[in-house]
């Protein structure tokens, strides 16, 4: 191969199978890259589509052969005076490229090598996607989305030659001749090289990109895939919302699991075809509701697309950026592009910034979230980024969707807001890189929110992005890690969520002290677990039809509840592992279970739910036990299948040692049995019976978690959410604190754990030092909360 890492090849072509990292310069990042992996990663299974590439040399080449670099220079010289808009000056430059004429040694180069790869597969007319690979393009510290062009299902020499040209003139584009001069790049410094790879027939199947980290959280144990029907632009650009996937990569060698912890359903209402004559090479149609109701990938595709993702990271020794594409022909995954990540892994892994709203609003639309951070202004609802001069600087974006058009709208926004798109779309990426909270695939932001409207974007309460009414108050706190004291005691942390749990993953702390999985149930699956075990049942058909809906495409619908609940379980485990992650057994009460889809028809009318038909009673109890066997079958799941065996299940309202005693033996008969590959089974602390009979109890449970919030209200009698009573109730009152000693002392001397997941040692630092005083194992603590802590235990 005649070339060398100094960029002086004379070579017009040269294959993407004889490249590799060093020859950047001569085929830009994502060419070298696509050459890097063909040649070191076969051997790990990763297969990459083969192709050719244009060299640098042969970019410049074309623009001595045709005299172009003084008038080019001319019209950027006009530019920099003031005396030309960048519109104008870019149309003039790709008017120069365009109409120039392509060296014969570059064409015949061309000829020859797109000859050779057709006769390679077969075919006169092989179809290749051509690509543009800019030399400073997707190096670390210089990245971009879609700065230059990329044409699909491209069939013919003569066609592959006026693409490559159009990639040409696509490094003046006024995004890219902006990009460049912000980032203080010489327009001639950077030149362009053309990769040629065979299509992978995705029209028939599907593709997308992937993350091998958490693109909001910087979380770095999970692989993020979204995946449409069809060509990958319509991810890339944007224009649908995705299917999503998260695998937990630590997991992923153990080939007993299937370590895949989220599965979410995107609405991929269209996709992106090859087109049957005409001059444009694709095209855009609806996908079939079938398609909309069916993941693009089945669970052995989505391990293995994240195995190669985590091949690739090792290899490159950093996280990563890539597509995909399936061959709806031979099935055939392929990976047709790769490059650093350039947001999460520049950050620091020590520190963070925290941000918490201090009060709620009216939600009015929600989303995906991108980034972590809240930002309040008046909304400036726009379709087109011709009226881009409208936004100005500490306005909130709103809009359908973006295109690298809209880059310059989108650095003056304090905030941006889309219709559609999934995280991998251009608003998500390049809101990502601008540093602005952005939630993406609203639906129906922009029918929602009027124009000048005060709002406020919160991306802070996890992977859901709310667009509140007005301007909220929110708290901004910069936290560098490893400036805290060091805990007297394990500090763990309450999570509600799976989409909170990344969040947090750079806290000091050792594990989750509860995860309740009600929330699980109420925000993802949304309906009674006995709405899907005896469906025939549900009387009310507004929430029939809301049910089918949401169990479309499973063939049985209590599989819906138990994969979505096992799927949430783990999500959050997995942001702790392999530290402890307690998950309480569902604990609504019997009017918040009536409200979920189908609820009404199962739960009865109690004058105190309260005290009345919740926790440990329902487990067993006939009215509730087949609802309760699909609980375990999720934990069983999430456990054993899924690998998270860092999972303990705790027992909420155990009012007595019989019912403690059915209890268990009900989980045994449903797979869960204590002690059973390494299962551990907690209590919940909450009742005085609980403190009075703490060796009983300690004898059929491995550890006890106080909730302070129940045993206050118990001991003292008072029912906490009363108005009246409000200033009595006070977890810090000396029968309490009594009680929380004695069940401490008690609980250890019997070789159990103990520890707290109430609310409060996080609103109380002196509650918090009483705990360690005692001796408390632990404190769960609500995220926001643990850097107070620490600070006042310190």
């Amino acid at each position: 191969m005649a070339s060398s890492s100094t960029g002086t090849t004379t070579e017009p072509v040269l294959w993407l199978a004889d490249l590799d990292n060093s020859n950047v310069a001569q085929v830009g990042g994502k060419n070298a890259s696509l050459g890097e992996m063909i040649g070191t990663l076969r051997s790990e299974g990763v297969k990459v589509p083969g192709g050719f590439a244009t060299t640098a040399a042969a970019y410049r080449e074309f623009l001595s052969e045709n005299d172009l670099e003084q008038p080019i220079r001319e019209r950027i010289d006009a530019f920099h005076a003031d005396t030309a808009s960048l519109e104008d000056t870019g149309q003039a430059i790709r008017r120069l490229i365009t109409r120039a004429s392509m060296p014969t040694a570059l064409e015949s180069a061309i000829r020859e090598a797109y000859r050779r790869l057709a006769e390679q597969h077969g075919s006169r007319q092989l179809a290749v996607a051509v690509r543009s690979s800019a030399t400073a393009e997707d190096l670390p510290d210089a990245s971009f989305a879609g700065q230059q062009e990329t044409f699909l299902n491209i069939r013919g020499v003569e066609n592959v030659i006026e693409a490559c040209q159009r990639c040409y003139a696509s490094l003046f584009t006024d995004r890219a001749i902006a990009y460049r001069e912000e980032q203080g790049f010489d327009h001639f410094a950077v030149a362009l090289s053309v990769g040629v790879q065979r299509m992978v027939r995705s029209d028939k199947a599907g593709s997308g990109v992937m993350f091998s980290l958490d693109t909001e959280t910087g979380f770095p144990d999970v692989v993020v895939i979204d995946a449409a029907w069809g060509l990958g632009e319509t991810v890339v650009q944007g224009t649908v919302n995705p299917d999503e996937y998260r695998v937990f990569k630590p997991l992923l060698e153990q080939e007993q699991y299937a370590p895949i912890i989220e599965k979410t359903l995107g609405a991929k209402e269209h996709k992106m075809v090859y087109a049957r004559g005409g001059d444009q090479p694709t095209r855009t149609v609806a996908t079939t509701k079938k398609q909309q109701r069916t993941f693009v990938l089945d669970d052995d595709e989505i391990l293995q697309l994240a195995r190669w993702a985590c091949a690739i990271e090792r290899h490159y020794g950093r996280p990563m950026d890539m597509e995909w594409a399936k061959d709806g022909a031979d099935g055939e995954l392929t990976i047709i592009q790769a490059r650093p990540e350039t947001v999460q892994s520049q950050r620091s892994q020590r520190s963070f910034t925290a941000y918490t709203l201090r009060e709620r609003g009216e939600a009015i639309a929600r989303g995906l979230a991108i980034g972590e951070s809240i930002a309040s202004g008046p909304a400036r609802c726009i379709d087109n980024p011709e009226d881009g001069d409208r936004v100005q600087p500490g306005d909130i974006l709103v809009t359908g969707m973006t295109d690298p058009d809209w880059v310059p709208i989108m650095k003056r926004a304090a905030a941006i807001v889309t219709d559609h798109g999934g995280r991998t779309s251009h608003a998500a990426i390049v809101s990502r890189e601008l540093g602005v909270a952005a939630a993406v695939g609203c639906n129906d932001a922009t029918e929602r929110i009027a124009d000048g409207d005060t709002i406020t974007v919160s991306c802070a309460e996890g992977d859901q992005g709310v667009i509140y009414r007005g301007e909220l108050a929110y708290d901004e706190q910069e936290i560098v890690v490893e400036d805290l004291p060091r805990a007297p005691v394990d500090l763990m942390i309450n999570i509600a969520t799976p989409s909170a749990a990344f969040r947090w993953w750079r806290l000091p702390t050792s594990g989750v002290g509860l995860a309740r999985m009600e929330f699980i149930i109420n925000n993802q699956i949304k309906a009674h677990p006995l709405a899907l075990t005896r469906f025939d049942q549900v009387t009310d058909a507004d929430d029939r039809a809301a049910i089918e809906q949401l169990t479309a495409g499973y063939d049985d619908k209590t599989e819906y509840f138990v994969d979505h609940l096992a799927r949430g379980i783990a999500a959050i485990a997995s942001a702790q592992y392999p530290h402890p992650t307690v998950v309480r057994l569902s604990d609504f009460k019997s009017n918040e279970y009536a409200a979920l889809l189908g609820g009404a028809s199962f739960e009865p009318t109690e004058a105190n739910p309260m005290l009345g038909f919740r926790g440990a009673s329902r487990y067993y109890h006939e009215n509730y036990r087949d609802g309760f066997a699909l609980e375990c079958r999720a934990l069983k799941r999430a456990r054993e299948q899924i690998g998270l065996d860092n999972i303990i299940v705790m027992v909420p309202f155990v009012r007595t040692l019989g019912e403690a005693d059915r209890v268990l033996a009900t989980m045994a008969e449903n797979g869960l049995v204590r002690g059973e590959n390494g299962l551990q089974i907690y209590v919940m602390c909450e009742i005085p019976a609980n403190v009075l009979l703490a060796a009983d109890f300690a004898q059929r449970f491995d550890g006890f978690s106080i909730g302070s919030n129940d045993l206050t209200q118990l001991t003292l009698g008072i029912d906490r959410d009363s108005d009246l009573l409000g200033p009595l109730f006070d977890e810090r009152d000396p029968a309490v604190l009594k009680a929380i000693a004695m069940v401490i002392e008690q609980v250890q001397a019997h070789g159990c754990k103990i520890g707290i997941c109430g609310q409060a040692p996080s609103d109380h630092p002196d509650f918090a030092r009483f705990l360690v005083e005692h001796g408390i194992d632990s404190m769960s603590l609500n995220p926001d909360s643990v850097i107070e802590v620490l600070q006042a235990l310190g």
